[in-house]
């Protein structure tokens, strides 16, 4: 028979991989996962039991495979019938004697003292929960190091994290429900017996170009990729593909980015992660952004190496490149499970399929399709004919047509449900994709939804929740350099999160090895994501899930990631020196960081022409996209996001004549002092220094 997989097995046995690991556990048989490999003789001891069989030249008994075989099958339950000639149990008195009460043995019911408690209302962060326990913010955290748990003040807990902290000060814990939302949501019992297996929600992500679109067209047989612009996905598509009659539910996103966002939002919406790698391109930039989302986000991943059949295939060198990102393949002896595959024969996809129901047969995903619907909102748009438009997966219960809906802090009643073939349907089940029509405006990626009886409820609930999200926003607090010591006085700050870009991978290589040797006392460094390039919106969207501070080296952000930071208050270090960057951090720490001269840019204008002149030289032909460009200030010249050169302009004029300054929309020439290697696509950047005490 020779060597065989545990998932070769459990389908050989007609049972699932996770019931034939408990036997084999025990039988005493040493296995890691499903992909763990099976001697001969073990595979026989294993067959044996579970088919019945008794090894009479082993003497082993009947009695065993009977054991082994009941973890398979429950007893059902048995009801014990009332004997009739069964005593009763009080003592009987003889009579003519009275029944004497013993003074010295009788002893009171002793009477529990009921403890204290308190009463929480939706999520509590560390310093909300401080507050009810009347204790100090340090005073919780070192409490809660003592027992095992690494949090700040601004992280919210979980309700099993409030009761294990709560059970410490010997306090009880009330969870409390907003009156409007417990008439709203009106909670349904959720029985085990009436919860069904669902299909795994599947989200496909990797470097662009690497092949996602295609590998998810050759699963689905059909041509999207030919119908998008450049052949390039424009926006996130869910779609539902059944597999020997199983279905799996793939999301195909424009890259990362929408995957953070709807992280950053308290949705887990993946159940599986597919990094798609092309087997002749290796790990790239964006490769390991998504290895850094997925694994901030606890999600399971399987690595498709896409590809192999073009010339300068090289798996051995993708898998090599995987393990030194922390995904060590299962064959080397990691948990990682890697398939090769080629979009365009169509190679290896029958055995990712089957990876794909293996992990999600081991994750136990299951739904209730009788309570109300619940789940995500995937995108949404505001369409000219149709008006909001939302894509959203039904996570649990049932979506129907005509029903209220509640979505983050926006109500509506469904209109239409369509699927996604395109065709209109009545009804919408668990790890069901489908496009709704009826909101009354656009909601976010990410926001959570649900079926509910009543309309006029559900308005009241998304105006309260309207409220809410404004003062939300006011009170929250992102962490800074600036204030970075006295939110470690405060104890608020236990881990210090860095997302390094710099213009070149040494630079970045050597600025995170000088912070991961700072040997800080009051505060640990975590280098989340480091890259080469300039800040783009997704390192600011994980800075702002994670609370990090974002520090760039030689390079700038771009204008939308800049506005983006500012209204997410995320904080930004822009550096030209190495030293520098240990320096303030050294000071943050201990708070003696120097008074700062703060950065306000003015605004940019973009290279469309380089006219040549013999006697000044380059003259550069501007449009100021954003702001205003001043002649009397310094001036930034930006390549690709890297600075190529800083100094001042020489000359700025608008038309023929010379001006102080041109607004945003107009057209200018400007030339630079000393300075002449000027490309048409550069970025002049007018900025200003304003001194600010920390």
């Amino acid at each position: 028979m020779g060597k065989v997989r545990v998932y070769d097995l459990a389908k050989e046995l007609g049972t699932t991989s996770k019931k034939l690991i408990e036997v084999m556990e025990g039988m005493h048989i040493d296995v890691r996962n499903h992909m763990s490999t099976l001697e001969d003789d073990q595979a026989q001891q294993v067959i044996a039991i579970l088919t019945g069989k008794s090894d009479t030249e082993e003497g082993k008994p009947q009695k065993e495979a009977e054991t082994v075989e009941k973890q398979l099958v429950p007893p059902p339950a048995t009801v014990k019938k009332p004997d009739k000639k069964e005593k009763p149990r009080h003592r009987s008195v003889e009579a003519g004697k009275k029944l004497r009460r013993p003074r010295n043995d009788f002893k009171r019911p002793t009477v529990k003292k009921k403890r204290p408690q308190i009463k929480v209302e939706g999520q509590v962060t560390v310093g909300e929960l401080a507050a009810h326990l009347d204790q100090t913010p340090t005073q919780l955290l070192a409490k809660m190091l003592e027992i095992g748990m690494e949090a700040n003040l601004n992280q919210s807990l979980a309700n099993d994290d409030i009761e294990l902290i709560a059970a410490e000060y010997q306090v009880d814990v009330v969870y409390e429900t907003d009156s409007l939302e417990q008439g709203l949501l009106s909670p349904e019992a959720d029985m085990d017996d009436h919860r069904v297996t669902r299909a795994p929600v599947v989200t496909v992500l990797g470097h662009v170009d690497h092949g996602k679109t295609s590998l998810l067209d050759a699963i689905r047989n059909a041509n999207v990729t030919a119908g998008e612009v450049g052949g390039i996905t424009q926006h996130i598509g869910a779609y539902q593909v059944d597999i020997k009659d199983k279905k799996i539910v793939f999301l195909d996103t424009p890259g990362h980015e929408a995957f953070t966002a709807m992280r950053a939002r308290g949705a887990r919406v993946t159940d599986i992660a597919i990094l798609v790698v092309a087997a002749d391109d290796g790990v790239m930039p964006q490769t390991v952004e998504a290895i850094n989302h997925v694994k901030a986000a606890g999600v399971p991943i399987i690595a498709a190496v896409n590809k192999i059949d073009k010339a300068g295939a090289n798996p051995d060198r993708v898998k090599q490149q995987l393990a030194d990102k922390g995904l060590i393949p299962e064959e080397w002896g990691g948990d990682t499970v890697c398939v090769h595959v080629s979009a365009i024969r169509g190679d290896g996809l029958k055995e990712l399929l089957e990876m794909i129901n293996l992990v999600a047969e081991m994750g136990e995903l299951t739904a209730n399709p009788g309570k109300a619907a619940r789940g995500t909102v995937i995108e949404a748009k505001l369409d000219r004919g149709r008006g909001p438009v939302a894509t959203v997966l039904v996570q649990d219960g049932t979506l129907r047509i005509g029903e209220p809906l509640i979505c983050g802090n926006i109500s509506g009643k469904i209109r239409a449900m369509i699927n996604d073939k395109g065709e209109r349907i009545a009804e919408a089940g668990p790890s069901t994709p489908v496009e709704v029509l009826g909101l009354n405006d656009v909601p976010m990626a990410g926001d959570l939804f649900q079926a509910v009886s009543d309309e006029r409820i559900a308005r009241q609930l998304a105006t309260k929740r309207s409220v809410k999200i404004k003062e939300a926003v006011q009170r929250s607090q992102k962490i800074t350099l600036d204030d970075l010591f006295k939110q470690i006085q405060e104890g608020e700050v236990r881990d210090l999160n860095l997302i390094i870009k710099g213009d070149v991978q040494g630079s970045v290589e050597a600025l995170q090895d000088a912070l991961s040797k700072l040997g800080l006392e009051d505060v640990k460094i975590k280098i989340i994501h480091t890259g080469v390039g300039s800040i783009s919106e997704s390192d600011v969207a994980l800075a702002s899930t994670s609370n990090a501070i974002i520090i760039g080296f030689n390079i700038r952000p771009d204008s939308n990631a800049r506005k983006l930071a500012e209204q997410d208050r995320v904080d930004m270090r822009l550096y030209r020196i190495i030293y520098e960057v240990i320096d303030d951090i050294k000071a943050a720490v201990t708070g003696m960081l120097k008074p700062e001269f703060k950065e306000i840019v003015l605004g940019q204008a973009q290279v469309r022409k380089v006219f040549k002149a013999s006697k000044v030289g380059n003259i550069a032909g501007c449009y100021v996209i954003e702001g205003k460009i001043s002649r009397n200030t310094p001036i930034r010249l930006i390549r690709d996001g890297v600075v190529v050169h800083e100094g001042r302009l020489a000359s700025l004029k608008r038309v023929k004549d010379d001006a102080r300054e041109v607004l945003s929309g107009f057209e200018c020439g400007a030339l630079l002092e000393s300075y002449s290697d000027i490309h048409e696509g550069d970025i002049l950047e007018s900025y200003t220094m304003e001194q600010s005490s920390r």
